[in-house]
């Protein structure tokens, strides 16, 4: 499997980097504050924790939405926005990966998939997954002999060098069989053959999915901070 270097600097504010290089054509925003589109993902980033950088957030969010923060370092609340969560987690990357035997079951996901995929994702709830989320990478999933769609993993924030493995999740009747480890590992290695670097992120207690992923090979890169503010 093909090797790669972390370039730490731009996953310290892996939203923001994303949206002002590689996702820049889906940015919404400023040159200070940048969001993904309402039905792709409700991540939000501003270049700075700085009060100009963070008033330009309130444009961004109607009435009622969210924004979601992944950051290095404490998160400051917008101004016009309130807390609805705040917590640690960890980001974490690998430069090799020791994926499971790969299975003919793997299925890439395509937009004919995009329901079905939302539908899982709705089930177990894996991070934000939207209408669109979809769109974002690559996806692969394995259906059950009825064809339902019981587990999948994809991409979702793009950095130079780096590409998030992200919407990991399995159908709670299809858990056990090593599917989230598979999938994972496929993706992440597919990332590893571009000569990039994959990296992802994990709530801090999540001890269950953190172990899968050192199995793989990842790495706990540094501590992350995860925030969401609504607007009144």
């Amino acid at each position: 499997m093909t090797s790669t270097t972390v370039r730490t600097g731009v996953l310290q504010r892996p939203i923001w980097h994303a949206l002002t290089t590689r996702q820049n054509g889906l940015a919404a925003g400023t040159p200070r504050a940048r969001r993904f589109p309402p039905d792709v993902s409700p991540f939000a980033a501003t270049a700075q924790d700085d009060p100009a950088s963070l008033a330009d957030l309130a444009p961004l969010a109607g009435p009622g939405q969210a924004l979601l923060f992944l950051q290095e370092g404490p998160i400051p609340t917008p101004p016009g926005f309130v807390e609805e969560f705040r917590g640690p987690g960890v980001q974490m990357t690998a430069t090799c990966i020791d994926p499971p035997a790969s299975s003919t079951d793997v299925l890439d996901l395509g937009e004919d998939d995009a329901a079905d995929m939302l539908v899982l994702a709705t089930l177990t709830r894996p991070g934000p997954f939207l209408s669109r989320t979809n769109t974002l990478g690559a996806f692969v999933g394995i259906r059950d002999e009825s064809g339902r769609l019981v587990a999948m993993a994809g991409e979702r924030l793009r950095v130079e060098g780096h590409t998030e493995v992200s919407g990991v999740c399995t159908h709670p009747q299809a858990r056990g069989h090593g599917h989230a480890a598979l999938l994972s590992g496929i993706v992440a290695g597919r990332i590893l053959d571009r000569g990039e670097t994959p990296f992802l992120h994990a709530i801090a207690t999540n001890r269950t999915a953190i172990d899968l992923y050192t199995r793989l090979g990842f790495v706990v890169s540094r501590d992350i901070s995860v925030a969401a503010f609504r607007r009144p």
